[in-house]
């Protein structure tokens, strides 16, 4: 009997301590940014970013310098016009950006690793949101206050002055917002997608065709010109709304920019949750 159980003590495998280390959200959130910033692409597109919008902040300030003394008048020559000009050209890498930050997680199999270290898949989807929104939002502060520093003594006493009533810093900050909506629009669209290239078209879609498929029936009349008004509730017209300082529409293109990636990044929980990897 003595014998019998003790064989039976030494062929039950032995209990090992759980172990101490547990992902917590800090530690999602790092995992997050290695994975991102350890890619030279990152980098790349991050880098002809930066130098392709301060080119344009530049390049428009210079122009609206040179207009004729009759023409001034009527074209303002605020410098915050020509920070915010690359606006459409930084929106489109920020929703492509968003996109290609999951989708290339699913063309590696990575995300089976990600899912394993952290079951908690919604956890998963707000930790990239944050590390990518917060990435592509930091790179247009960079490029807002490189282009500044440039055309500061290009407009000399028309420039700059923080104390400046007659410049107004919002649509920098209206800037930022679309940014993030857009880029989060992308990634929501990877999540759902799972590929880069149905991510990137889905999302370039509803950003510059989609407007201009819906404003051709302004062409058909007042009984599909409500078809055509819905071309502002779009991202980036709804950003163009804000940027540009029409009061009169702030509060539908606020909603705007908040629906959409919401819609999306929802939509991707959704998918995440129910598909495996």
């Amino acid at each position: 009997m003595t014998t019998t159980t003790e064989s039976r003590a030494a062929a039950r495998p032995a209990s090992h301590p759980g172990s101490p280390y547990r992902l917590g959200f800090a530690r999602l959130l790092r995992s997050e940014a290695i994975k991102l910033f350890t890619l030279r692409s990152t980098w790349w597109s991050l880098a002809i970013t930066v130098f392709l919008a301060v080119g344009i902040a530049l390049a428009v300030g210079a122009a609206s310098l040179s207009l004729p003394d009759e023409f001034r008048d009527q074209v303002p020559l605020n410098p915050v016009t020509a920070v915010v000009a690359p606006l459409q050209l930084t929106m489109l890498v920020a929703g492509i950006f968003g996109a290609m930050a999951i989708t290339g997680e699913y063309s590696t199999g990575m995300i089976h690793s990600t899912i394993t270290a952290e079951p908690r898949r919604g956890a998963i989807l707000v930790a990239k949101a944050i590390i990518v929104a917060a990435t592509l939002v930091v790179t247009t502060v960079v490029t807002s206050l490189i282009a500044i520093a440039i055309l500061t003594p290009l407009y000399g006493s028309d420039g700059f002055a923080w104390d400046d009533a007659q410049i107004t810093w919002i649509p920098l900050a209206y800037s930022l917002l679309a940014i993030a909506s857009v880029t989060l629009l992308g990634l929501g669209a990877g999540f759902v997608i799972r590929n880069g290239a149905g991510a990137i078209g889905a999302t370039v879609g509803l950003l510059f065709v989609a407007p201009l498929i819906l404003g051709l029936f302004s062409i058909f009349g007042e009984a599909w010109r409500w078809v055509a008004d819905l071309a502002q509730y779009l991202p980036y017209n709804a950003a163009g709304v804000l940027v540009n300082g029409s009061t009169d529409d702030t509060l539908p293109a606020l909603i705007a920019l908040i629906a959409w990636p919401a819609a999306a990044l929802l939509g991707g929980w959704a998918v995440l949750r129910v598909r495996d990897a």
